[in-house]
């Protein structure tokens, strides 16, 4: 059997498939390729590296940390918060001081902060 004789059963097979279904199944197959590998992404991401230092600092240049979970306090405060906290916001950038987890930012000395849901 040769490649031409190939490409010709192919063409016949596809000839009698309805175009509208042939469609269909080709968009049901990319959008479940699609989820299939963002899920996969998504578990990835979740899992991380296993290790994080107890006390972190920002090393990007904007000023941001580079990761995406802790929590965050103030050199001059008692109380630590979720990154996406509005007392948060109010700690300026030269007075954080960043915690991979809860439980690190308490044996600092900080407490969670009571209007800070998620604590």
């Amino acid at each position: 059997m040769t490649i031409a004789d190939v490409r010709e059963k192919c063409k016949g097979l596809l000839a009698r498939i309805p175009r509208d279904v042939l469609i269909i199944a080709i968009l049901l197959l990319t959008s479940s390729a699609s989820f299939a590998l963002g899920y996969q992404a998504g578990r990835e991401e979740r899992q991380g590296s296993g290790t994080a230092p107890s006390v972190l600092s920002p090393t990007s240049e904007v000023g941001a940390p580079t990761w995406s979970v802790g929590v965050v306090a103030s050199k001059n405060g008692t109380k630590y918060y979720l990154p996406d906290c509005a007392g948060a916001d109010r700690i300026s950038d030269a007075n954080k001081v960043w915690f991979a987890t809860a439980a690190a930012a308490v044996s600092a000395g900080y407490a969670p902060a009571t209007n800070c849901e998620g604590l």
